[in-house]
């Protein structure tokens, strides 16, 4: 069981539990039947409708929770954006702790001034595409973690907060976004077989991004945290011969060239990737 690790006791706290800011019409309809996967069993999460004008608290605080994690990057995102195209088409995930068991502490680091009965500590966004393959797009991802001191966050919640998402709406097929040089690659690339669709993005902001997606795999995820061999991986997978140098443009571009192509599909090594340091070369890998 999930809880019995021991870095992961807060799971257990009455004043923890995942939420769903989610319209009415957006719920999911059987959460949790594509995926056998028993972390999630039994738990009730908190649905809060981003329509109602008395939660406009609880979006308060996923902005400001997502304004802190991503304004040094220059990425927080507008609150227009917030509604049009993340709450809209689709909904927010993660989880939340029941604001009245909040320390003093936590609540001036978060910035803490609507009340709620719930404060989210992290948010995962995902949007539906028109694909008939039931694929999602993974907006956004972020966690308290990233503001508390090193030692004192919630082990694993932001991993979790992605699965409890992935898990509740049935996906099948996330695609999502990352920069090469951001640590959050050795998170996304455990939730399933990890393509690359983009290797090179100039339409983004930060054309140094990765445009990646998995199919989803729930037993792939226990191996984020156990750190053992993706056997699966090494029997589907063979080794290229071909890498990637993060930290160069010109082999970012090559690889875009040669995808745009039609070459590949190709897939990264999770475990290569948890292994070594952000930025270092990676292998590519086909199907066999």
């Amino acid at each position: 069981m999930l809880k019995d690790n021991p870095r992961l006791q807060w799971l257990k706290d009455d004043n923890i539990r995942p939420y769903v800011f989610v319209r009415s019409e957006n719920r999911i309809k059987n959460p949790g039947s594509l995926h056998s996967l028993d972390w999630f069993e039994g738990v009730s999460p908190t649905y809060i409708n981003p329509l109602e004008i008395d939660e406009v608290s609880f979006g308060n605080q996923i902005l400001q929770l997502e304004a802190q994690a991503f304004g040094p990057s220059n990425m927080a995102m507008p609150r227009w954006v917030f509604f049009d195209c993340a709450v809209t088409p689709g909904f927010v995930a993660g989880y939340a702790m029941r604001t009245s068991a909040m320390s003093p502490e936590m609540r001036i680091m978060m910035n803490l001034k609507d009340e709620h009965e719930w404060t989210p500590l992290s948010l995962f966004i995902i949007i539906p595409t028109m694909s008939s393959e039931g694929e999602w797009v993974a907006h956004n991802l972020c966690s308290v973690n990233a503001l508390l001191p090193k030692g004192k966050g919630y082990y694993g919640l932001g991993f979790l907060s992605k699965a409890f998402g992935l898990w509740y709406a049935n996906v099948n097929i996330c695609c999502g976004f990352t920069q090469w040089g951001n640590a959050a690659i050795k998170l996304h690339s455990y939730y399933g077989p990890f393509q690359i669709l983009t290797a090179y993005t100039p339409l983004h902001s930060y054309a140094r991004t990765l445009t990646y997606r998995v199919k989803v795999d729930p037993e792939m995820w226990p191996h984020f945290f156990n750190k053992k061999p993706l056997e699966r991986f090494q029997q589907a997978f063979v080794d290229s011969g071909k890498s990637i140098a993060p930290k160069e443009d010109s082999s970012l571009i090559r690889l875009q060239r040669e995808l745009e192509q039609g070459e590949g599909p190709y897939f990264l090594n999770s475990q290569e990737i948890l292994a070594k340091d952000v930025g270092a070369p990676l292998h590519l890998y086909t199907q066999k």
